[in-house]
């Protein structure tokens, strides 16, 4: 994708075993000595007496690789001195600084715009560089790339919520390159990563327009059945129209022998063995598809609740996660032994004479179940958005006879085989541009690739780059969050 590259003239043994050799004129130094750290102390509250601010909150860092004007943050209240100490200024690197997921132990973001009222919010981490030493554009990749990124990983203290000391961050190694070249890289990069987005946007539009076929394919299926010909009525929902006059329309609740809530474990860290009772993660559960590797160990003295243990056939749906996923159904097809749900997934028993597992998960995915969760999905923008059990049992169901619903399972899984694939297809395209990526920037910024020269060619560009991800959740490794609420992680 980009060539001409090739490595510095000398090297020199870097005395870090993760960095290995680096440019013979290059820096190890520690982050306490390029930048100034802050963790701010401002919450999400309003006090009387201090002053209006608009806050620079933990989502805002996790979901932007920049923070811009384009935001819109939230607004609260601090005190003067607060504001005089956790004010934004442009070049300024924020961290996340804890989270439920040691995966999101330290994302970064450059900030690039900066107002008298905007502030550094709660739970994350200001990183200010000292003029001369450090520019915030090459900390910025820098703090992205593997090596640096695996420090803050493993220093991450936690096992079911995960945190930063202040030291822990302060000790941070890095390769520091002179100021020239440090403007070098991040403008290579910048440019790297620009083309980059741009492919993966191409394949998630190609994947955004599969998936809207196959939710019409489904829509189609489980609203109006495979027969084009047969007789419809009103089905007694205004926004729903007509269904087929041998359908039933009945309340979800009625369909169902139980709701089963699962369990909050303490989970443990390290492999799972054999014989060890493992939890689900929300990851388990994603567009109708059931993954039995999407699980967390659990400690081993703890008392298992053995009734929560998953079996084939089970109908799983997401209590709590994103806007865009919460409701999220499937039905398991291959499971491991000892394995639980966790509390942040239902367990929908069904009254199989009505209706079976397979045909309801496909109505709850299609867009006539969706209208209903997202309606009932109770949270803000900022917070998970859960499902009571008496919003599932208020859905409305439309019921043919149970060999129709055999049938229409059978029919959907035929027309939609060849969109899975394709997709699936696109979704690996868009792994390997995002591993590229990530190899890209360590080979950058560890010097093992001389971007200098590249650098000076290069056309000019604004220095914004665009959100990675314009279609949210296309299978990103990355996103595997055992779907914690990132507004509010636990403070260490």
């Amino acid at each position: 994708m980009i060539d001409g590259l090739g490595p510095y003239p000398a090297y020199r043994d870097s005395g870090v075993p993760w960095l290995g050799r680096m440019p013979e004129h290059w820096e190890v130094r520690r982050l306490r000595n390029v930048a100034e750290m802050r963790v701010s102390s401002i919450d999400k509250h309003t006090t009387d007496g201090e002053e209006p601010v608009r806050l620079c909150n933990y989502v805002d860092v996790y979901k932007n690789e920049r923070i811009t004007e384009r935001l819109k943050f939230m607004r609260a209240t601090a005190s003067t001195a607060e504001i005089k100490r956790f004010r934004l200024e442009r070049g300024d690197v924020l961290l996340t600084k804890d989270s439920e997921s040691w995966t999101d132990i330290a994302i970064p973001s450059l900030v690039e715009h900066t107002a008298p009222d905007l502030v550094c919010g709660y739970h994350l981490a200001l990183l200010r560089p000292y003029v001369g030493i450090m520019r915030g554009a090459y900390l910025l990749r820098a703090t992205q790339s593997r090596g640096v990124a695996y420090q803050f990983h493993i220093e991450a203290n936690g096992v079911t919520r995960y945190g930063l000391s202040h030291s822990a961050i302060k000790s941070i190694v890095l390769p520091v390159p002179s100021d020239d070249e440090q403007l070098a890289i991040a403008r290579f990069l910048n440019h790297a990563d620009r083309r980059i987005r741009r492919y993966i946007r191409i394949k998630q539009k190609l994947i955004a327009l599969l998936e809207e076929q196959k939710q019409a394919i489904i829509q189609q299926a489980v609203t109006r059945g495979l027969d084009p010909n047969i007789p419809l009525k009103p089905s007694g929902i205004s926004w729903l129209g007509e269904i087929p006059t041998h359908w039933s329309v009945i309340l979800l609740g009625r369909c169902l022998a139980s709701i089963e809530q699962g369990w909050s474990p303490v989970a443990a860290s390290g492999e799972i063995e054999a014989d060890q009772w493992a939890v689900l993660t929300l990851s388990a559960v994603k567009r109708g598809r059931f993954d039995p590797a999407a699980i967390k160990p659990i400690r081993r003295d703890a008392e298992v609740p053995s009734q929560f243990e998953v079996e084939l056939g089970d109908l799983l749906l997401t209590r709590s996660n994103t806007r865009e996923r919460v409701g999220d159904a499937c039905v398991v097809d291959a499971v491991r032994q000892k394995t639980i749900l966790c509390d942040l997934i239902y367990r929908l028993r069904l009254n199989q004479d009505r209706v079976v597992p397979d045909f309801l998960c496909l109505q709850l995915l299609s867009p006539f179940g969706r209208r209903q969760i997202e309606q009932d999905a109770r949270g803000s923008s900022d917070t998970m958005p859960k499902i009571a059990q008496r919003h599932i049992r208020a859905w409305w169901s439309l019921v043919p006879p149970v060999p129709e619903q055999h049938e229409i399972v059978e029919s959907v899984a035929s027309r939609t085989a060849e969109l899975d694939v394709v997709v699936k297809r696109a979704n690996q395209e868009v792994a390997l541009l995002r591993e590229y990526r990530t190899r890209l920037f360590a080979d950058v910024v560890t010097g093992q690739l001389d971007v200098r020269a590249a650098a000076a060619a290069l056309p000019d560009e604004p220095d914004a780059s665009d959100p990675l991800d314009d279609v949210t959740d296309i299978d990103d490794p990355a996103d595997e969050d055992d779907a914690t609420d990132n507004s509010e992680p636990a403070t260490q």
